[in-house]
């Protein structure tokens, strides 16, 4: 039978009660803030903010914001106002900047708020702008530069052609940005080309604080770090440094109930499209977590190819045919008789299997897998 972790050493928040949930989400916040403290050394004398857009990455939001706070974190990133509105419910004076911009009319909610929108086009800019000069509002806003992503900001030229215009009418910007693309790849070219663009860009905004690096950024050395580095996946254990050793504690676990222990005779098929067959006499453990539950479809086995793991019992078992809505198959025939009733657990996430492993399966990055995890699991927050 697996082990959930110790209560004692945790908080339940959101979610149904354990014993009507599917399955267990347990969040470590202490690991999200050493691993923000891992991050602001690698990175010093840089400022270390943090990203926790998209629900801090499915880890909550609420959570993870007032335990950065509380960790000396002063400058946040969230994707969108809604974002930015949780967040300062929770991080008090903290400084947050809304990456998605400027949405038009959304200027006073930004002031409301004492958000900061990152500009990225010269429409966002000029309403901005407007309505800083005709309700003498100081709140700050980041400029976007695009220097090889080629999704918002505007380009070098337009930032050049700005500069002049900004340093003399105090246009309000309080931070110089852009965004690597290829960081998790440290040969690829983009990389150099990249830091090389940002730093013409930046002498022209001489003191404005700048902001390149991204997780893996860090990792790329001083010349991505500038003033702000912005670890968004790292913080919650995705691996900034694909092929090396992951140098972030592990954050999340998952815990998936059994329902039901069944026989399987050889030559039977297991679950939609029968792609799954038996090659023996197997046992199969059914569990109440599928992809409505954000447990990715593409981590499904077949006979042609493996799919995800669980551990149960204490040993790693494969999964066995796909995953449906709301339910998954695991093979435990390796297992002994009676080692996995109803009602044990099989651990999808945590032990030996991280967070990347279950992305590499599914065909994705672990950023997907973080995002992806639903609202019905049983949510506990652990503080060490």
């Amino acid at each position: 039978m697996n082990q959930l972790p110790d209560p004692s050493t945790m908080r339940p928040d959101a979610g149904p009660p354990a014993a009507e949930a599917g399955g267990i989400l347990t969040i470590d916040l202490s690991a999200i803030a050493a691993n923000w403290q891992a991050l602001m050394r690698r990175a010093t004398p840089a400022e270390a903010a943090a990203v926790v857009k998209a629900d801090a990455y499915g880890c909550g939001l609420e959570q993870v914001g007032a335990h950065l706070s509380h960790a000396g974190c002063k400058t946040f990133f969230v994707a969108d106002l809604a974002e930015a509105r949780r967040l300062r419910a929770v991080a008090g004076e903290a400084t947050i900047y809304v990456l998605n911009g400027l949405l038009p009319g959304t200027a006073p909610t930004f002031a409301a708020l004492r958000a900061r929108p990152v500009i990225g086009s010269l429409v966002e800019l000029a309403e901005w702008d407007t309505f800083c000069s005709t309700q003498q509002w100081r709140g700050g806003a980041a400029l976007h530069v695009d220097t090889g992503m080629n999704r918002l900001g505007i380009t070098p030229n337009e930032a050049a052609a700005l500069a002049p215009r900004i340093r003399a009418e105090n246009h309000g910007i309080t931070l110089l940005m852009s965004h690597l693309a290829c960081a998790d790849n440290p040969a690829h070219p983009l990389n150099e080309k990249q830091i090389k663009l940002f730093r013409e860009v930046r002498l022209l905004y001489r003191g404005i604080p700048s902001s390149l690096a991204n997780s893996s950024g860090i990792f790329l050395g001083n010349a991505a770090h500038c003033d702000v580095v912005r670890p968004g996946g790292a913080l919650y254990g995705s691996n900034p440094t694909p092929g090396h050793a992951n140098p972030m504690r592990p954050v999340v676990r998952l815990d998936a109930h059994v329902l039901h222990v069944r026989s399987v005779p050889k030559g039977d098929a297991i679950g939609y499209g029968a792609v799954w067959t038996a090659r023996h006499s197997s046992r199969i453990a059914v569990c109440a977590v599928g992809y409505a539950d954000g447990y990715l479809r593409a981590a499904s086995a077949s006979d042609e190819a493996p799919g995800a793991d669980a551990i149960v019992a204490g040993k790693r078992c494969p999964i066995a045919g796909r995953i449906s809505m709301d339910l998954l198959a695991v093979d435990v025939s390796a297992l002994p008789d009676n080692a996995v009733r109803r009602g044990d657990v099989a651990t999808l996430i945590g032990g030996d299997i991280t967070v990347d492993e279950v992305a590499d399966r599914a065909g994705t990055i672990g950023y997907e897998v973080l995002t992806s995890l639903g609202r019905r699991y049983h949510r506990v927050y652990r503080i060490d």
